[in-house]
């Protein structure tokens, strides 16, 4: 494997060729020093970045005694932005999970042993790039641990996106995001605009799922304004050994609002399925 990089402070980039055109992934490694333990790598939400998981990582990482694995996506963070006539079809976390993220894999050197110790942890939509690249490469991992994951499109969820954009056009919610973005319209609109978009209404991907064979904690907030508890009930039916984790006075982002519990929760699952 490449040099980890064992500054936590310092983000780096490589250049992924797997895709329609070169992009640039902004990467850090966490703990990089440890280069015998396991890798976490983390998976940002709809409009997060490096930047934007601000101190979680690196305390959760801590907590395990782990590395940790952060990147940005292409038109997040300081990646490759996407560009402005580039419109993300109804398959775009198909993509990342089962293109960009192996990519992202083989070009920092990282083997199939290193990849069958990895644990995933992912919040939102990198939630559900973890369930599909789970689902795709069901031997390339050891198990996820997954916040306010989606496997489908709810009412709910379409109209609190529709809130979102327009509190972005009309507030200085763009501002306070664009600290997180090279490109901040690039980031807003890929994701808002592929979530809007009427044939993406019908996107499943509970049976798609069910192939997933390694350990899976899925952690949600009962005052989740993007998703209802359905999301649960769905990937329990479809991989019936996962575990559940249903928290009161939490949102759409545990690790933020129930950081405490979600870390002792994360750290005993993998515990318990130490490989």
């Amino acid at each position: 494997m490449n040099d980890p990089a064992a500054s936590t402070d310092t983000t780096h980039i490589v250049e992924l060729t797997s895709g329609a055109y070169p992009v640039h992934i902004e990467y850090q490694w966490l703990n990089g020093d440890r280069t015998d333990a396991p890798i976490a790598l983390f998976l940002h939400e709809g409009l997060g970045s490096i930047a934007l998981w601000k101190d979680w990582p690196q305390m959760l990482c801590d907590r395990l005694n782990c590395r940790g694995l952060v990147y940005s996506r292409p038109g997040y963070g300081r990646s490759t932005p996407r560009r402005p006539e580039e419109k993300w079809p109804v398959e775009f976390l198909h993509r990342q999970a089962q293109s960009v993220l192996p990519a992202l894999l083989d070009a920092l050197q990282i083997d199939t042993r290193e990849r069958e110790r990895m644990w995933l942890i992912g919040h939102s939509d990198g939630s559900t790039i973890a369930l599909l690249y789970a689902s795709a490469f069901p031997e390339a991992l050891a198990g996820l641990a997954i916040l306010a994951p989606h496997v489908f499109v709810e009412p709910m969820t379409v109209e609190a996106i529709e809130k979102v954009r327009a509190t972005y056009e009309t507030t200085s919610f763009k501002d306070k995001l664009r600290a997180y973005h090279d490109d901040v319209n690039s980031a807003f609109y890929g994701w808002n605009d592929a979530w809007l978009n009427p044939a993406f209404l019908q996107w499943d991907i509970a049976q798609e799922i069910s192939s997933i064979k390694r350990p899976l904690l899925v952690i949600q907030g009962y005052d989740d304004e993007y998703a209802s508890m359905l999301q649960l009930d769905k990937i329990q039916a479809a991989v019936e050994h996962a575990r559940l984790l249903k928290l009161t006075q939490c949102g759409h982002s545990p690790h933020r609002d129930a950081t405490h519990a979600v870390n002792d929760a994360i750290a005993a699952f993998m515990q318990s399925h130490q490989r």
